[in-house]
């Protein structure tokens, strides 16, 4: 699999540009956000794959249990909002369906580096309310797009 996984989905401009809005969102808020891509589950339920790459990327291990994934399976069709302990405390109810509806709506369009960018924006926002950035507050995990 590797590098190949997201072969077509997005073009190295477009992953580029996803890492800015992640860098922007995060800019703000001591949150942390990251996106995944691979090519399928494998036949695993989606949401217990993205715990598992939540902790393969160590996003469990932020100071405030505020770390985002955006876990997209290409060829499923298919992708989790995942949110640490810390900020599904905080967030209101309908936000992780708002955030993932604002997502689909692009993705049915054929749009994933918009739905990514819109959705990755839309995560900072909250991170911002409930974490805002303080002085000393450092980048915990990469920016980049990890694949699998």
């Amino acid at each position: 699999m590797g590098q190949d996984a997201d072969k077509g989905f997005l073009s190295k401009k477009e992953e580029a540009e996803i890492v800015d809005a992640i860098r922007k969102a995060e800019m703000k808020t001591s949150g942390e956000i990251r996106v995944h891509l691979e090519r399928s589950t494998e036949s695993k339920d989606i949401f217990e794959r993205a715990m598992e790459v939540f902790h393969m990327l160590k996003m469990d291990n932020t100071k405030q249990d505020n770390g985002v994934l955006i876990y997209v399976a290409i060829e499923d069709r298919n992708f989790v909002i995942y949110g640490d302990k810390g900020i599904n405390d905080v967030v209101p109810d309908d936000f992780w369906e708002s955030t993932k509806d604002l997502i689909v709506s692009h993705f049915k369009k054929g749009h994933f580096k918009e739905g990514l960018v819109q959705g990755v924006l839309k995560a900072g926002e909250q991170l911002q309310k409930h974490f805002p950035w303080n002085e000393g507050d450092t980048n915990e995990l990469s920016d980049q797009i990890s694949k699998a």
